[in-house]
């Protein structure tokens, strides 16, 4: 049996729930302002607070807000 993982933007990820970032849907700018932010691909995080579309999430001991332009753009898979 395989499994299949739920892939959603992050935008629509729940409060409480750990999310892998498995894609950006955006250019290398973006690219180069999350990993800035200490946010790339594989990085887990848990949402910790929306803000309408857009939320805070946590990794490790640092908060980041993060737009609903960008959430959007940021998809990943739920975790457990």
């Amino acid at each position: 049996m395989s499994r299949t993982a739920t892939i959603l933007p992050l935008s629509e990820a729940a409060i409480g729930k750990r999310f892998r970032l498995v894609k950006i849907d955006g250019g290398h700018r973006l690219t180069r302002r999350l990993l800035a932010l200490g946010l790339s691909l594989g990085t887990e995080l848990e949402v910790v607070q929306r803000r309408g579309r857009g939320v805070v999430v946590a990794r490790g001991g640092n908060r980041v807000a993060l737009g609903e332009g960008v959430a959007q753009k940021l998809l990943g898979e739920a975790l457990g």
